[in-house]
């Protein structure tokens, strides 16, 4: 049963973490400052979106 969690936690994750990259593509942040975003939540999923989330470039 917690294998069922684990798979749906999973989804959740990488939706909010498919949710932030659209968001900082389309952000008017420089190109280098979007890369590095995406590179941190590629590399920490979790940790990554929250510190988006809270500093992250917002849309233009």
């Amino acid at each position: 049963m917690n294998f069922e969690y684990g798979g749906i936690i999973g989804l959740i994750i990488l939706a909010l973490d498919i949710w932030a990259f659209v968001n900082i593509l389309q952000s008017g942040a420089s190109t280098g400052s979007k890369v590095l975003w995406i590179l941190l939540i590629l590399f920490l999923p979790i940790v990554g979106f929250i510190i988006w989330l809270l500093a992250g470039p917002r849309k233009a």
